[in-house]
């Protein structure tokens, strides 16, 4: 097990591509701490399944709008783990809306949690990861954090501000052990995605059907992208083999972002 003994937070872990995260990572020997502001059954369901690979597993329910509730969530990490090696930014949000429609509270809630809310779990983290000479931040970004698309105005502006941020975090952390990279997937099958559907289906006039084709249309392999291909990549960057890759920008995206 590469990362037994190591402790790894991945914040919106109870579903989805951080669910995924969260059991590569345990299965890799990790201990997790868990978050997600889903139902009481559904966080219970996930978290069950994760402490099936044998490790720690934490729940931790802050919230990824709230300042306090994030740094709370990593100062107690430390505490009650010794130490957090591993911070997996994967929360995020979606709305589609034309710009001139866009809902300013949704436009605020995107950039909180998709791109500020991992400013303050790696700022929080970082003097305890310089101290004990070894850290791995991997946010979870986007093709969107290389292109755009219509009606993602704020889903694309904190998906590039994300990768920005992974870039000059690797600056600055680089002769302390630490490193940090970004996995940009494209379309993975997940309830975010798939939330998507109808909303694209209604503004193209089109079938729920076709909107799928609409999507993948953008992948040339023409499938979507497996939450299990995220998370071994995830893995394999929190891993010692992966110690001389810092401020990169993994695309794993079916070829979309190579036209």
């Amino acid at each position: 097990m590469q990362l037994k003994g190591k402790t790894a937070i991945v914040t919106g872990s109870t579903s989805g591509i951080g669910l995924g995260i969260a059991h590569a990572l345990a299965a890799a020997g990790a201990n997790i701490v868990m978050n997600g502001l889903g139902t009481e059954a559904d966080n219970a369901a996930a978290i069950q399944a994760v402490t099936a690979h044998g490790t720690r597993v934490a729940f931790d329910p802050a919230n990824m709008l709230r300042t306090n509730q994030i740094t709370d969530m990593v100062t107690k990490c430390e505490k009650d783990f010794g130490s957090l090696d591993i911070i997996v930014n994967n929360a995020g949000i979606q709305h589609l809306a034309p710009v001139e429609d866009f809902p300013i509270e949704k436009w605020d809630e995107i950039i909180a949690i998709n791109l500020t809310s991992a400013f303050h779990a790696v700022r929080t983290a970082i003097p305890g990861m310089k101290a004990r000479k070894f850290g791995r931040i991997i946010n979870i970004c986007s093709a969107h954090s290389v292109v755009a698309s219509p009606l993602r105005t704020a889903y694309v502006a904190a998906k590039h501000g994300l990768a920005g941020f992974t870039k000059a975090v690797a600056l600055e952390t680089a002769e302390f052990g630490i490193t940090s990279n970004a996995i940009s997937p494209g379309f993975v099958w997940t309830p975010l995605v798939e939330k998507q559907i109808p909303v694209i289906a209604k503004s193209k006039g089109i079938t729920e059907a076709a909107a799928k084709k609409v999507l993948l249309h953008k992948q040339p392999t023409q499938q979507f992208v497996t939450v299990e291909q995220v998370a071994d990549l995830a893995v394999f960057l929190a891993s010692p083999a992966a110690g001389a890759i810092t401020g990169a920008n993994y695309s794993i995206d079916g070829g979309w972002t190579a036209e």
